[in-house]
């Protein structure tokens, strides 16, 4: 069932089936979560949507990329995929001083043999997923998250969404026991938010009252911002994801098409886990670009 906004609640609408308790837990949590994502654009004024917009589509395409078998997960996977959607981005908008002690838990390899350590924005756009963890680790208490275990999971799951080895058995089990008895399955959960914050590139995703797009002097920005414009849709298949197209600009189109590579990489490497490690599957095996122009 999709709503007259778009979404689909399913996943919520399961939850609170489920268990009503980890539903309430999980909205107490959203409200408080709302200001927290909007500091981003503190840091990234004219970067992409980041906001909890970005998470109900997150969450939106979990919905779709998961389909009917949502009914294989329970209330305590239903809960730590949707918190870990909510909080995988908190990291992009840490203060300077959650920036500068988080970074001594960080390994950040040689990165800085080659990045400069004084624009700590783009440490943060490339570590964003570390620094979301230990966030969420950080505060933790203010979220009445209902167990050390649940704690794991969503912050595995939001550190999950990119750069980390999901096939890594003791950063991601398979099956890890909370309190009520059921298990979580770590890869399938970062698999699913992994593909579905990869997929959130449709022009909708930027809405025009956030940004002022004549502003935009980053090239990278540029790029990014044409990109999104000219995808006006991305479509879940049973079987693949589609990636709908308008543009004129063969620059802008190649693009893309770089930009499919990357995600169809994303697809194989969520697909090996998940069909090698769990007992889940994700049926969606390629991403597949249409154009309504001419290339």
């Amino acid at each position: 069932m999709v709503t007259a906004n778009g979404y689909d609640y399913a996943l919520e609408r399961r939850l609170r089936e489920l268990s009503p308790e980890l539903h309430d837990r999980f909205t107490e949590s959203v409200f408080g979560l709302q200001h927290i994502l909007s500091n981003y654009l503190l840091v990234f004024p004219t970067f992409t949507d980041h906001t909890e917009l970005h998470s109900l589509n997150v969450i939106d395409f979990c919905n779709r990329i998961i389909g009917t078998g949502i009914e294989n997960l329970n209330a305590d996977e239903i809960y730590a995929l949707l918190m870990g959607c909510y909080f995988h981005d908190t990291g992009m908008g840490i203060s300077e001083k959650d920036y500068h002690d988080f970074s001594q838990k960080i390994d950040f390899g040689d990165y800085f043999e080659t990045h400069s350590r004084e624009k700590y924005s783009d440490v943060i756009r490339d570590f964003h997923n570390e620094f979301s963890g230990l966030f969420l680790k950080k505060y933790a208490p203010l979220f009445d998250i209902p167990s050390e275990e649940h704690l794991r999971a969503i912050i595995q799951i939001s550190r999950g969404h990119r750069k980390t080895d999901l096939a890594d058995e003791s950063e991601y089990p398979i099956a890890l026991k909370v309190q009520s008895g059921n298990t979580i399955c770590f890869p399938y959960l970062s698999a699913l938010i992994r593909l579905a914050d990869e997929i959130d590139v449709a022009a909708g995703r930027n809405l025009s009252f956030l940004y002022d797009l004549d502003s935009l002097t980053d090239q990278k920005d540029i790029i990014e911002f044409g990109k999104h414009e000219a995808i006006k849709e991305v479509q879940v298949h049973e079987d693949k994801f589609v990636i709908v197209i308008e543009t004129d600009d063969d620059f802008v189109f190649n693009n893309i098409k770089k930009m499919a590579g990357k995600m169809q990489k994303t697809v194989d490497e969520c697909r090996r886990v998940v069909i090698g490690r769990t007992p889940y599957v994700i049926t969606q095996k390629s991403i597949e670009l249409r154009s309504n122009n001419e290339h």
